[in-house]
């Protein structure tokens, strides 16, 4: 069996901020690929496209505040950001 991806090496280089900051990140970070895992079989963030991140953004807001919901979109953002992508998952796109 092979070894979980490790999503805390992954973001080490984008992660900035205070150690309570960047501890919420990984933590979301960890949320994120769970639940990517299980949805897609992609527990790899280099594997992930816009599409997997705006589903797990759309699918689990209503069990969250506003506020989580935006700090969740800036995980998401150091994630786009760690992969050198341009993408740019606007609030619009998961508030519905």
């Amino acid at each position: 069996m092979s070894k979980p991806f490790d999503i805390e090496l992954f973001l080490i280089g984008v992660l900035t901020g205070s150690n309570t900051t960047r501890q919420r990140h990984l933590r979301q970070a960890k949320v994120m690929q769970d639940a990517i895992t299980k949805r897609w079989q992609q527990d790899n963030p280099w594997c992930w496209q816009k599409k997997h991140l705006v589903w797990f953004l759309t699918a689990t807001r209503e069990e969250r505040s506003e506020a989580t919901n935006y700090y969740y979109l800036l995980t998401t953002q150091l994630i786009a950001k760690r992969l050198g992508k341009s993408w740019f998952v606007h609030r619009d796109q998961i508030i519905k």
